[in-house]
């Protein structure tokens, strides 16, 4: 008799899965937390995160207490910083709404600033053993290849046909262990590239490995736009001070800091910015020096990708304006940067 899938994988996951802190524990708050840092992060460089935030913050109720700037100070490097803001503001629902303690039911969970189906199925089946399945990046991968699918998992009827399935396989004997024995299985087996299918156990009842098809698996309907932008920052300094500004609006970095900053449409040399009303604002009317322009690497997010040009200016006094901060220069590293400009700041060494 033929093993149920479930199985295969559950006895798979018990020889070579990974043993990581987030599953030694039942705690929902730390699962959660595992869970919000893990999207759009690898697990070698999220584990660091998920030690020090654990460190800091040991349960909901001081996670709730902290400030923003904390929060995405310890976040900074990971990105995606909406990450960071919601989970704080999540952590203050739990307080206000379910007196400190995590909620244990899928709607409750899911209700929760940031948490969709992925993030509520995951933690509600490791920490309270609840039927429900995930479908993640991993698990769109290793069941479009099992089952040898064309369907596009960015579409709505994909990502229905997806969670049916995924539904239909779970083990809810133990759904919290088969949950994470599949996605362990598609981080570590059945990979984006270079898949082991000469090691997977269920290879003889992979259809995609049978026709041919599994580089082609899983499909997806099309790709956003990759949006080129032009940053040009005044790293403005005057004696032992320097000017930083909090990013405020629906943009990227939302609630960072940063020098003030100059947008172009597209690339412009730094004699085009002297006209800039901006630039006026910061440096017209006193005298100023350009010391150095440090083109930055190319920093690639998402869907956009960001051409930065730092320009170091020296001035006899700082203009203070709203949303702008004169801090002493050997504290910038204690806010919370982009991670270009902590990695411009560790270069120069300021």
């Amino acid at each position: 008799m033929t093993a149920p899938i479930a199985d295969i994988l559950l006895d798979w996951y018990l020889r070579q899965g990974r043993d990581l802190p987030w599953r030694r524990t039942c705690d929902p708050y730390r699962i959660w937390l595992s869970e919000v840092i893990l999207q759009q992060t690898r697990v070698a460089q999220g584990l660091g995160y998920y030690l020090r935030f654990t460190e800091r913050f040991p349960d909901v109720a001081s996670l709730a207490a902290a400030s923003e700037d904390e929060v995405l100070k310890l976040w900074q490097g990971l990105g995606y910083y909406s990450r960071a803001r919601n989970l704080l503001a999540a952590a203050r629902e739990v307080v206000a709404r379910f007196g400190g303690e995590f909620p244990r039911t899928f709607d409750e969970v899911r209700s929760l600033r940031g948490v969709g189906d992925y993030t509520a199925a995951a933690i509600c089946s490791a920490a309270y053993d609840l039927p429900c399945a995930v479908v993640d990046g991993n698990v769109y991968r290793v069941l479009s290849r099992l089952y040898d699918l064309a369907d596009p998992i960015d579409t709505t009827a994909g990502r229905r046909l997806f969670a049916e399935l995924a539904r239909q396989l779970l083990d809810e004997r133990t759904p919290g262990r088969y949950n994470q024995a599949i996605m362990d299985f598609g981080a570590l087996v059945c990979t984006p590239a270079s898949p082991a299918c000469g090691e997977c156990p269920l290879r003889d009842r992979c259809r995609s490995r049978e026709a041919g098809t599994v580089t082609l698996r899983p499909v997806k309907q099309g790709r956003t736009a990759v949006r080129d932008r032009w940053f040009h920052y005044l790293h403005i300094t005057s004696g032992d001070c320097t000017l930083l500004c909090r990013r405020e609006g629906r943009d990227i970095w939302q609630g960072l800091y940063e020098f003030p900053l100059l947008e172009t449409p597209e690339a412009a040399a730094f004699e085009t910015l002297l006209s800039s009303p901006r630039f006026g604002e910061l440096l017209g009317g006193t005298a100023w020096r350009l010391l150095r322009t440090i083109p930055l690497p190319k920093h690639q997010l998402s869907h956009q990708r960001i051409h930065a040009t730092v320009y170091r200016i020296e001035t006899p006094h700082l203009t203070s304006l709203a949303g702008h901060l004169a801090v002493p220069t050997a504290a910038v590293g204690e806010y919370a940067l982009p991670r270009l400009l902590d990695r411009y700041l560790t270069v120069c060494q300021m």
